[in-house]
């Protein structure tokens, strides 16, 4: 069994590297709160030196036929023989499609996967090793050899220590257990068939990752809860690290023949539905948040797939993202709403789960040719309105009085004075969305990923870093768990450059929020015409469509105009056409006074609100210890609300002294931050 690697690119096997587990940093390890709480891990996506088409499934087709390669065209992948099985291997099994054509090429980016072998790696990989060629071509490589030691004692170790449910010897400790996780209705036989297990020193459940076509164990899932205020909270922890944790939970089960199955996830919903509908069910290893491409191979063979995944607007926006990567034309979805719950949750109420999943809407359609495919979606929209306006900041309260929410799809364009603090604001603004799992890509051309990271580490720390090294590793190791990536761009770089790195970030890791900083970076390296405004125009349309294509939120960073230091800036002041600001869903301006009002006076203006209209501004203090504009300094008196005699709340210092920056938040949203505030609060701080 052999296997080539080119120089500096080794083909990857797709088997566990070594990772982080909890019991190697303490059991358990407590994180930001969220429903669920995943483990992420953060990577580099590579830089483009030159501008580089990504490659397509004609070109893919064509090489195949070009070097004799026989191969067959499936839902998401095309199958080919694979030359990474020894002809031995194939001769000692049943000859036929399944076992001939193990060789898995995606159609979008031309990673490969051999089923058999599970040797994978990308499009040029593999025309090295069809070819011949590659400097660093190496035998005797074995590609079945399993997670590294430590992983394979923690995983060995953890699962002897595991028993069944049924096997507790406290029958009330049993109860327990089942009322923690919903099982009450949850049969001892299908736990036995997925072979779900409990650890009862750290009151978890167990979830196994088996080796495809063996009963190899490569990793583990466990799945622990935590009382909140207003119930629980299912707590995720996988060894290996979840870049490498890439189990179908339940793919075991699955037979050849099999030619529908329904996705969820979370494994507790699987082993609901395959108890009350007898369906192949499958759970993804990151929930909503990521479908990752080298899990396509192994759900090619079905003709339909359901997409159950949660009852809330996140999960159905997740299911159609995901459609796309599996071909719309064979999914379908389960739509949100009361009387169709999560599937545990169904069970659990006494709903009949097949009456659900023939409710299952497709899809894909060629049009829209009335209100009657609408009136559902809108419906979804009216019923849950804090759901539809999209995910709120936590750091950022009166963001959300104006915006509503983060939302995916949208351009928002952020502009502010030079030396103002954009990129210290903007990574704090994306950082606190990322730290509630949306999947984040930070392109920044102007200061390397360095020093972005440290800032944004120390944001998320709330404290300098430099003065308590002892805590870095802690900081760090949570830090690393968000799901947040970097371009390895500096500099100038090409619009087309970037559009294709984007592109390949919204489907290998699911990303769908990009920040770009800053866009003038770009303009020089285009070469449609000596107009520095229709490049500019080009650029900001290209950001436009992708952001509406893909659903995929694009913040943009964009340099003023020069202004006279006495003057604020308006929407009218961002460099170039009027394009950036009818293109952007939303503008912000980073207004800063201090020319006027005096040193660190800075507040936020959302000038432009494309959801619902809602303008105006609320001011900011800048923390220079934590290096956050959310968290003002400790030295600030603390504020307290009072109401006016017109029943309107306004906030001063308990001290009756000039209180934090924070203090007219609510009396400035919604006025013109032009005219003169007249406000008593604003009397005051004047």
């Amino acid at each position: 069994m052999w296997l080539l690697l080119r120089r500096a690119y080794p083909l990857r096997i797709l088997l566990p590297l070594r990772g982080e587990w909890m019991g190697r940093r303490g059991l358990p390890r407590s994180l930001a709160p969220g429903p669920p709480r995943r483990r992420y891990r953060k990577e580099a996506l590579p830089a483009l030196e030159v501008p580089v088409s990504p490659v397509t499934t004609t070109e893919i087709r064509q090489y195949l036929r070009a070097h004799g390669i026989p191969f067959q065209d499936g839902h998401s992948c095309l199958r080919a023989p694979s030359p990474f099985v020894a002809p031995s291997d194939i001769k000692n099994q049943k000859k036929d499609a399944t076992t001939s054509f193990c060789l898995f090429i995606d159609k979008t980016t031309g990673h490969f996967l051999c089923m058999t072998s599970l040797a994978e790696g990308s499009w040029e990989d593999l025309q090295a090793s069809v070819e011949g060629r590659g400097d660093g071509a190496k035998e005797g490589i074995l590609l079945g050899e399993g997670p590294e030691a430590e992983d394979r004692e923690e995983v060995l170790r953890i699962w002897n220590r595991a028993i069944p449910l049924w096997e507790l010897p406290d029958p009330q400790e049993t109860q327990l257990a089942r009322v923690m996780f919903g099982l009450t209705k949850v049969t001892d036989d299908t736990l036995r068939r997925f072979n779900v297990r409990y650890l009862r020193s750290t009151r978890s459940l167990v979830f196994p990752w088996f080796t495809p076509g063996s009963s190899g164990l490569r990793g583990l899932k466990l799945l622990g809860v935590e009382g909140q205020e207003n119930g629980v909270q299912y707590v995720e922890t996988t060894i290996p690290r979840p870049g490498v944790y890439h189990n179908l939970f339940g793919l075991p089960l699955i037979g050849r023949r099999d030619t529908e199955v329904v996705l969820t996830s979370r494994e507790l919903d699987s082993l609901a539905l395959s108890q009350s509908t007898g369906l192949p069910t499958l759970s993804l290893p990151r929930g909503t948040v990521c479908l990752p491409p080298a899990l396509l191979p192994y759900l090619e063979q079905f003709r339909r797939i359901v997409f159950w995944l949660g009852d809330d607007l996140r999960s159905w926006e997740a299911a159609k993202l995901f459609a796309r990567k599996l071909n719309p034309k064979r999914c379908s979805l389960v739509r949100p709403g009361n009387q169709q719950p999560r599937p545990l949750e169904a069970l659990n109420q006494g709903l009949s789960l097949p009456r659900i999943l023939r409710t299952a809407l497709p899809a894909w359609h060629k049009s829209i040719v009335s209100f009657r495919q609408l009136r559902e979606e809108v419906l979804g929209e009216l019923s849950n309105v804090d759901q539809a306006a999209g995910v709120r900041w936590s750091r950022f309260p009166d963001l959300n009085r104006l915006l509503k929410g983060h939302r995916k799809g949208e351009l928002t364009v952020f502009t502010g004075p030079t030396g103002s603090g954009k990129t210290t604001f903007i990574s704090e603004y994306a950082l606190d969305l990322c730290t509630q799992g949306v999947n984040t890509l930070w392109g920044s051309f102007e200061i390397s990923n360095v020093r972005l990271a440290r800032v944004m580490l120390t944001q998320f720390a709330v404290t300098r870093l430099e003065e308590q090294l002892d805590k870095y590793e802690e900081w760090a190791d949570r830090f690393e768990d968000l799901p947040l990536y970097f371009m390895t761009f500096h500099g100038q770089q090409s619009i087309r450059s970037v559009i294709d790195t984007m592109q390949h970030a919204v489907y290998v890791y699911d990303v769908c929020h990009v920040v770009i900083d800053n866009l003038q970076f770009m303009m020089g390296h285009e070469q449609l015409s000596t107009d520095r405004i229709a490049a500019q125009d080009y650029i900001v349309g290209a950001f436009r469509k992708f952001a509406t294509d893909n659903s995929c939120h694009v913040t943009l960073v964009i340099h003023p105009r020069k202004e006279d230091d006495d003057k604020e800036l308006q929407t009218a002041s961002i460099f170039g056409s009027a394009k950036a600001s009818q293109e952007a869903d939303n503008v912000l301006i980073l207004q800063d006074r201090k020319l006027v009002t005096g040193p660190g006076k800075r507040y936020l203006q959302v000038s432009k609100n494309r959801f619902d209209g809602d303008v105006g501004v609320f001011p900011l203090e800048f923390n220079k210890s934590s290096l956050t504009f959310s968290i003002p300094p400790k030295s600030k008196a603390r504020l307290k609300k009072i109401k006016d005699d017109n029943g309107l709340v306004a906030k001063k210092s308990s001290s009756g002294k000039k209180g934090s920056a924070h203090q007219n938040s609510e009396t400035c949203i919604g006025q013109d931050p032009c005219q003169p505030d007249t406000s008593p609060s604003s009397r005051h701080k004047n």
